[in-house]
């Protein structure tokens, strides 16, 4: 069966506002100086979707944003990106999304979120035609997708049955309950992607280790990403580790998207579990060497390039 593309992404859409330097408040009036402030198109889902289309996946978006300076940047970038943006929509009733990240010197970050757009996906705005002209079908920031959360699993088991791949990532839980419906989700999922934190949290258990073996006996396809301890993975008997390549960061924003993205990407061309952990890492690794998190995303000879010399010297 053709299908018209390789991935559909359902994510939210919001601008980020990256400040740098000393960026703790101190209240009463007081005003700082920071080093940096950048404007730039963010959301995890799009961070995500770009780093797919870079790497040669056919990508389409769906997703809400406002009728607004901020909703008009989002399409833009979209576009120039040769993302479809012909399912996002376009509500005048709400207003898009905005997260400020708050950089410290160390490489800490916090951020604040105004949802906005952000939890106005819903479901019946989703065509069912779409879910079966993908071979692809992800979801990502579920814990901030709030009125997509109830049909989640519904979407995803229309999708499975056409013959598409689901896959997942949660980002952080602000409320940190770690469910909203999570667990039936995961039951309609094909590759689940968090980081340690939140597999653990998911799971509630202490270890990585212990959060893998456990979502792995739920989700046919799981990896986890470490951060500077690289990544690991499990599919079925199949186990994969990769440590990531020597790369000074200068902004860590999006790398797990990034990361997320090159997995994917690996198993769209037929790559084996640990390859495809590899690509990952290497492209979460590429995206850190500039401000935002789509600016250094690498294409795919790139990217390739560094999982082969991954891949061996492990």
């Amino acid at each position: 069966m053709t299908r018209s593309y390789d991935l559909v992404v359902l994510g939210e859409l919001n601008v980020d506002l990256i400040l740098t330097g000393d960026t703790t408040p101190v209240w009463g009036q007081h005003e700082k100086l920071v080093d940096d402030a950048q404007l730039i198109p963010g959301g995890s889902s799009m961070i995500f979707a770009c780093g797919a289309a870079r790497l040669g996946l056919r990508t389409a978006y769906v997703g809400v944003i406002g009728e607004d300076v901020f909703g008009r940047l989002m399409r833009d970038h979209l576009e120039a990106m040769g993302i479809d943006i012909q399912h996002v929509i376009v509500d005048p009733h709400v207003r898009t999304g905005v997260t400020v990240h708050l950089t410290a010197p160390d490489g800490d970050r916090a951020m604040l979120t105004y949802l906005g757009s952000i939890a106005a996906l819903r479901a019946e705005q989703i065509a069912p035609d779409l879910l079966r002209s993908t071979r692809f079908l992800h979801a990502g920031c579920y814990f901030l997708q709030h009125a997509l959360q109830p049909d989640l699993p519904g979407l995803f088991r229309a999708a499975r049955a056409a013959g598409a791949t689901t896959t997942l990532d949660t980002n952080w839980d602000p409320e940190e309950r770690w469910d909203s419906g999570l667990q039936a989700v995961l039951t309609e999922t094909d590759v689940f992607l968090p980081n340690a934190a939140e597999a653990r949290h998911i799971t509630g258990v202490a270890s990585t280790e212990q959060a893998l073996l456990r979502l792995a006996d739920v989700v046919p396809t799981v990896a986890i990403k470490c951060g500077a301890d690289g990544a690991i993975a499990l599919r079925g008997p199949e186990r994969a580790i990769q440590y990531p390549p020597r790369i000074s960061p200068l902004d860590t924003t999006g790398a797990g998207d990034s990361f997320d993205a090159g997995f994917v990407a690996g198993l769209a061309r037929g790559l084996s579990l640990r390859e495809s952990l590899a690509l990952a890492t290497a492209c979460g690794s590429l995206s850190t060497r500039a401000m935002g998190g789509t600016a250094a995303q690498p294409a795919w000879d790139e990217a390739w390039n560094v999982a082969n010399t991954l891949l061996r010297t492990r």
